[in-house]
């Protein structure tokens, strides 16, 4: 892959800001330093960031994607109420690919889990 400065930019965008960002928030992010670019920018740097393994693109149901910038095997939980999406680890399933492999003989070559609840703040309000 070559080098970008957008891409670059972009990148950086989703490093520094463990939010989860959508590409709507990066590009709402660099729009104001970076006039020039365009939410078709970021869409494209986002897709080959995630194809060349440097971010992973957390998939929404029924929302915009996410993209994260940790690529060690961890979990995502959505609040229901705010939307925010956190990490988090969970070391029962370190063993479900292996289980999953004898118990069925299907060769799993990764997986992504979706807790969805309410945050300790919106439960709080």
């Amino acid at each position: 892959m070559k080098y970008s400065k957008q891409r670059e930019l972009v990148l950086n965008t989703v490093m520094e800001n463990p939010v989860h960002p959508t590409a709507d928030f990066v590009y709402s992010h660099l729009r104001n330093a970076n006039p020039n670019i365009s939410l078709g920018t970021v869409y494209r740097n986002l897709n080959l960031l995630v194809e060349h393994g440097f971010i992973h693109k957390i998939a929404i149901p029924n929302g915009s994607d996410r993209f994260d910038f940790r690529l060690d095997e961890h979990y995502h939980m959505i609040c229901n109420s705010c939307g925010e999406v956190f990490d988090v680890e969970l070391n029962r399933l370190k063993e479900l690919d292996t289980e999953i492999e004898k118990s069925t003989g299907f060769i799993v070559t990764g997986h992504d889990l979706i807790i969805n609840g309410v945050c300790n703040n919106c439960k709080n309000k």
